[in-house]
């Protein structure tokens, strides 16, 4: 096994360290076309060099044997709008996940304070939500009448759960393809991996062309990746996700490392996976719910290399780019992207830390 590069930063002690000035019309509204036309900042954590490129020199910046790790997961229309049946007011849901007994979990907002056995009618439909109980964090247990297959109801009743900084929520009929990487496979998302926009199906082939590696995992990206951390880092509770690493991809990856390539994690999603199954200290096959959060200091046993947007102030996404690549290099990234006028956030550019 080739020896990993791993840096170990200092601990965040404020909250405060996770905050940077951000000029609002630098976040993306729209994504760019095609998908590989988006710019691609680089950060070289051994020399602190960042250069400009556009995504679509991916390949040309990576070398044969890397792999580069993509999260194959498949963002639902879990975005749900409607109203009180007794009252006629604004409704809106957002579905979690399916419980036993054809119950489903959602976090909902309406005014007032709804009661188990409220009706909700989604609109331009007939189809009910019946309101039957609370979970410990205020999500709602709801019944569907009539009973519904998940995904046949969201992709039938369902909008793009897009996060409220593009467009304030408000998706568009080309937000079903577009919020959505051109691998997704695996329906369960909530919200995208972005870092995996990028990707087209030609420069796909240019990597594969010139022997770069690439491996598929699984993360269910959960509306926990939005909630900002609140008080302190360390007293912040993580959201946990489903994910899997297959003994298949696990093979393979190591096969590369082995033979001198890097490990690219293609988002923050790939890390957590990757990290969750290497605890031991070894890459393993893995599945199960994680709520790993990495942040400073953190020893990465499994990732070399990290392809990841620009992330939120006060996100753990943010923390976790500075447990990767240190407070002062990124930062000085990101002062660059705001100078060179880098497009934010989920429609937004790209960095690659190597």
């Amino acid at each position: 096994m080739t020896l990993v590069y791993r840096r170990i930063t200092k601990l965040i002690m404020r909250i405060e360290q996770l905050e940077y000035e951000l000029p609002p019309e630098l976040i993306a509204q729209r994504p760019v076309e095609p998908r590989d036309q988006s710019r691609l900042l680089v950060l070289d954590r051994a020399t602190g060099k960042i250069s400009h490129h556009r995504f679509a020199n991916l390949s040309n910046l990576l070398d044969p044997n890397d792999c580069l790790v993509l999260n194959d997961t498949r963002v639902v229309p879990a975005r749900l709008v409607g109203k009180r049946v007794a009252t006629g007011g604004h409704w809106e849901g957002l579905f979690l996940r399916e419980l036993a007994n054809g119950l489903w979990e959602l976090m909902c907002q309406t005014r007032g304070r709804a009661e188990p056995g409220e009706a909700f009618e989604i609109i331009g439909e007939t189809t009910r939500l019946i309101l039957r109980n609370r979970t410990m964090a205020g999500n709602w247990i709801v019944e569907p009448k009539p009973s519904w297959s998940v995904l046949e109801f969201l992709n039938r009743h369902g909008h793009v759960p897009l996060p409220p900084y593009i467009r304030g929520g408000e998706d568009e009929p080309a937000d079903r393809e577009r919020y959505q990487t051109v691998f997704a496979d695996r329906p369960g998302a909530v919200a995208a991996p972005t870092a995996g926009l990028h990707f087209t199906p030609e420069l796909l082939a240019r990597l594969n062309q010139r022997r770069i590696g690439i491996e598929r995992l699984t993360l269910h990206v959960g509306p926990g990746t939005f909630l900002p951390i609140r008080e302190s880092v360390e007293t912040h509770v993580m959201h946990a996700e489903w994910g899997e690493l297959r003994p298949d991809a696990v093979k393979h990856i190591c096969r590369l490392r082995i033979a001198g390539g890097r490990v690219v994690a293609v988002g923050t999603t790939s890390v957590r996976v990757l990290e969750t199954a290497s605890q031991t200290g070894e890459l393993k096959s893995w599945s199960g719910n994680t709520s790993i959060f990495i942040r400073p200091p953190f020893d990465f046993r499994a990732v070399d290399a990290l392809i990841t947007n620009f992330h939120l102030p006060r996100s753990t996404l943010l923390a976790l780019v500075f447990a990767f690549a240190g407070e002062e290099l990124t930062r000085a990234a990101y002062a660059a992207a705001i100078r060179e006028r880098y497009r934010v956030y989920s429609f937004g550019d790209a960095m690659l830390i190597l």
